[in-house]
């Protein structure tokens, strides 16, 4: 089978109209328990709509989050039969990743890592060389962020997920000290800087379209992209954990106005504030070639892509022109590729993609209650 379609997000399974009403009522239900919390805490309401949840614990902030791969974990099993590598290790790394990246949004350094392992059967986990490149990840991707792992839970879920599949997923506590690291976009304001973090390829998001299109592939995973690795083989290259870079930005005093973690909904993501300000994105990340291939295999128009896909970007933040030369100077001794790629500019809530001409307004990002 091969695609003679252009595909969309939604052709491949993935809705975010349907899925977005259930985060904004969950949210609007969630703040009806907050006075359950002790009278010596005080959950910080600002960040109710963001990637982790802040509680104000007097002399500091604890964070949490919970997140998981999503169907990345399909790609590795169908690498694992054509190839004989599980390359359950960089899928463990990916979910760290995916955990640590959101929790680091608002300013927090990660403390303590649960790793949740939910198997159709018992059976899944008979393969000790696949349970030795899981644990082997989770570890690596802890001591790449700075986590200690603390522990996890592995539940067996029959009828619930398929008796030969795992889904992978977890938890970060963390703690922002000194408070004044705190993050919530209070102080982003025109005349900003977005600064743009590379990705490593498609990390953990899209990959439910990009597995509908290895299906129209003649050779699927095995297709050659770049003449060398295979299309499974770039799909699996881990995501990149920011957490130490950005803990570095905060130590030399970097005065962050914003972060966001470019996962679903792709560059819509920079306008996930509630502010009515305008995010210009003047100069483009090369895009990876993984994300290239997704783009013209899948007949996928720009707005689709860049909707969508992280296209490049993996990570923003939003700092003051003062700040960039600085930004841009430590991100390079983390050997993290860093673009001054826009600005904050006055006028309705919405990002342009100049060189695309490409605009996302505010209704098409509706993840906040």
């Amino acid at each position: 089978m091969s695609i003679t379609n252009k595909l969309t997000y939604k052709d491949s399974g993935v809705n975010y109209d349907r899925i977005d009403y259930l985060k904004r009522i969950a949210q609007q239900a969630g703040e009806k328990t907050v006075n359950n919390i002790p009278t010596n805490y005080k959950e910080v309401m600002q960040s109710r709509g963001e990637s982790a949840h802040v509680v104000d614990a007097g002399e500091y902030y604890f964070v949490s989050v919970i997140e998981g791969l999503g169907t990345k974990s399909l790609v590795g099993d169908e690498m694992y039969k054509l190839t004989g590598k599980t390359y359950y290790d960089s899928l463990a790394y990916d979910t760290v990743a995916m955990i640590v990246n959101d929790l680091i949004t608002v300013g927090a350094k990660p403390l303590t890592l649960m790793a949740y392992w939910a198997a159709g059967s018992s059976d899944w986990f008979k393969d000790k060389k696949r349970a030795d490149d899981l644990v082997s990840g989770w570890t690596k991707a802890s001591n790449d962020s700075g986590t200690v792992w603390g522990g996890g839970e592995t539940p067996v879920l029959s009828g619930v997920i398929e008796k030969d599949k795992i889904d992978l997923a977890g938890s970060c506590f963390g703690i922002i000290n000194p408070k004044v690291n705190l993050c919530l976009g209070e102080k982003l304001n025109v005349g900003d800087r977005i600064i743009l973090f590379e990705s490593s390829g498609i990390h953990a998001n899209g990959l439910t379209l990009a597995r509908k299109i290895a299906d129209g592939l003649p050779e699927g995973y095995s297709t050659k992209v770049d003449g060398e690795k295979t299309y499974g083989e770039l799909l699996l290259t881990p995501t990149i954990i920011y957490a130490k870079l950005i803990e570095e930005l905060l130590k030399n005093t970097i005065d962050m106005h914003y972060m966001v973690n470019i996962t679903g909904h792709g560059w819509r993501k920079l306008m996930r504030h509630q502010k009515e300000l305008t995010y210009k994105i003047t100069d483009l990340p090369p895009v990876p070639k993984v994300l290239q291939f997704i783009v013209e295999q899948g007949k996928l128009d720009e707005k689709e892509a860049y909707g969508n896909l992280n296209m490049g970007a993996g990570f923003a933040i939003f700092v003051a022109e003062k700040d960039v030369a600085q930004v841009l100077k430590l991100a390079e001794t983390h050997n993290i590729k860093a673009y001054n790629a826009g600005v904050v500019e006055a006028g309705d809530k919405k990002v342009i993609i100049e060189s695309k001409s490409l605009t996302f307004s505010k209704e098409s990002l509706q993840v906040r209650a």
